[in-house]
């Protein structure tokens, strides 16, 4: 016997979280009965999952997958507004991916994506402050006393962000490019973040997630992740 919300996730269906979401609203039935309780017990021998009528089914294989997002993909399914996806890039993969976490449209760099949505929740965690990495151009030269500011934290909505660790690769008078590793996932953080200290982000890459580095890969291509690259992210 397994939780519903353990079995939605190791179906591939949606991270742990998600899988709530899902059940409390309704899209869940189990042997023909919609389900709205966290704490139900299903069967995965003998138990009929349906979600919004489609049958979830637990999958022996996981897949994990490092995609180098080009600008101008929206990090979802599908797009009300008719923009391209970076799931279009995967819509005859053998198995439903899904991203974790999410890369902002006008963002590129790496994206992981998976069917193992016990492996999401963990990676997503708060608590786990997986880094990320990102390389970004920014408006005007950036200071010491900036740079101090953003490795202490500055204010976002109300609260501090946790101390980044940030590095200059290269300045001018114009711009200046920073390399900017950061522990939480808040909307738009480090575009955030430049922006209170006085600066707009003119371009940023995300190059490394946990232990997964984008490296040379090309964009809009992807790979699958290596053996020890997956043993790494359980790790976490």
């Amino acid at each position: 016997m397994m939780r519903l919300q353990k079995y939605l996730a190791q179906s591939g269906v949606a991270s742990r979280r998600n899988a709530e979401k899902l059940i409390a609203e309704g899209h869940v039935r189990v042997n023909g009965v919609t389900v709205t309780e966290m704490g139900t017990q299903v069967d995965e021998t003998r138990d009929e999952v349906l979600v919004d009528g489609k049958p979830a089914r637990l999958e022996a294989e996981k897949h994990y997958i490092a995609y180098n997002k080009p600008l101008y993909e929206v990090t979802t399914a599908s797009d009300p507004e008719g923009r391209p996806t970076v799931m279009d890039m995967f819509r005859d993969y053998p198995v439903r991916l899904y991203p974790v976490g999410r890369l902002d449209y006008d963002s590129e760099g790496l994206l992981l994506l998976t069917n193992d949505g016990d492996l999401m929740q963990r990676v997503l965690h708060p608590s786990h402050e997986v880094p990320k990495k990102y390389l970004c151009r920014v408006s005007h030269r950036i200071s010491e006393e900036e740079m101090r500011r953003l490795r202490q934290g500055v204010m976002l909505d109300g609260r501090l962000t946790s101390p980044a660790e940030v590095r200059r690769i290269r300045s001018d008078e114009i711009a200046t490019t920073m390399l900017v590793t950061i522990h939480e996932g808040r909307n738009r953080q480090v575009r955030r973040m430049f922006e209170a200290i006085g600066h707009q982000v003119v371009s940023l890459r995300r190059v490394g997630f946990g232990p997964i580095e984008l490296g040379d890969l090309p964009k809009g291509m992807w790979r699958r992740l290596t053996e020890a690259e997956i043993r790494r992210l359980k790790e976490l």
